[in-house]
């Protein structure tokens, strides 16, 4: 049992899940879900589909209560994850109720492109889930991960749990702030040949901004449901510029390995690292640009400092 903090709640657990093969992942996921179910507590499920599978099939009866997610899909974009997966699930239960969760948003395959969004999500669960009572498992596959991976998983999670014994241990690696700062990396330059075109704008072409993202997506064969996306981030992002990072912006759409890719660049600077990955109050007024941004690409990378802001944005063609 979870002892509780002088709140009188359990305190938030956030234990990574160090597994080599497919037994060790049963070991350390199904008994996890089932003590959480028999102590009254909701569950969900959001990992891989192959390993979605596998613990359903594994749990039997016991699988009828738990909410299972296609991590593939539910956190294909890592930003998507903490507003739309976690704290979607936690938030829909009463106050004070403890939720268990199981999320593996990182798993081989994942593209370096990705990767940097996928560990600052990790690292950021941790400040988004301050204070709650609610227990987030991480599962890794340390066989076929990249070594710097699972250091890093060391430095994101406060306690691991080796899937083979059941042991658990205090990290003495975590330090999730030095990673989000680590991965806010600069990203590649947009490439300065066609078919990428580029965009200057301020608040008296924020109109020609947008309609020239759209003209260069359908260009670029973008399907009609997802120009809309697009439409709708690059709408979002520079009117974020002109609002809040300096009041102009560039704007850049060109087409990358089956992607089309939308970036805006200003000279604001996005101080909290929480920004667009959080949910917002019904009841508050605008700070959703970010958040929208995140729940429609497949992708988000994000580089902010004193200089600047590039936030860019992936869409599947």
């Amino acid at each position: 049992m979870t002892p509780a903090d002088d709140t009188g709640l359990a305190p938030f657990v956030h234990p990574a899940l160090l597994y080599r093969d497919e037994d060790e992942y049963l070991a350390g996921t199904v008994p996890f879900v089932r003590e959480a179910l028999a102590a009254g507590e909701p569950v969900a499920v959001a990992v891989p589909g192959e390993r979605l599978r596998l613990i359903r099939d594994a749990l039997g009866e016991d699988a009828r209560t738990v909410r299972f997610l296609d991590m593939r899909q539910a956190g294909r974009n890592p930003g998507r994850i903490i507003p739309a997966v976690l704290r979607a699930f936690a938030d829909g239960r009463p106050p004070g109720t403890r939720v268990s969760i199981i999320g593996e948003p990182i798993w081989a395959g994942r593209t370096a492109a990705e990767y940097p969004a996928c560990v600052q999500h990790e690292a950021l669960i941790n400040a988004a889930f301050r204070g709650r009572s609610a227990t987030i498992l991480c599962p890794y596959d340390i066989r076929r991960l990249d070594p710097q991976v699972v250091a890093d998983a060391f430095a994101t999670h406060p306690t691991l749990v080796r899937g083979g014994s059941g042991r658990q241990e205090d990290s003495g690696a975590y330090a999730p702030a030095e990673v989000v700062a680590r991965y806010n990396e600069p990203l590649p330059p947009v490439p300065d040949v066609p078919p990428s075109v580029s965009f200057r704008f301020d608040t008296d072409s924020l109109s020609e901004a947008r309609h020239l993202a759209v003209d260069e997506a359908v260009r670029l064969g973008l399907a009609s449901a997802r120009v809309e996306d697009l439409a709708l981030a690059a709408a979002e992002l520079a009117t974020n510029s002109v609002m809040h990072g300096g009041g102009s912006g560039v704007l850049a759409v060109w087409i990358e390995d089956g992607y089309v890719v939308c970036e805006v660049r200003d000279k604001g600077h996005l101080a909290d690292p929480l920004a667009g990955r959080r949910p917002v109050p019904r009841e508050q007024y605008g700070g959703r640009g970010l958040l929208m941004v995140n729940l429609v690409a497949d992708l988000v990378r994000v580089h902010t400092g004193p200089g600047g802001t590039t936030v860019r944005c992936w869409f599947a063609r």
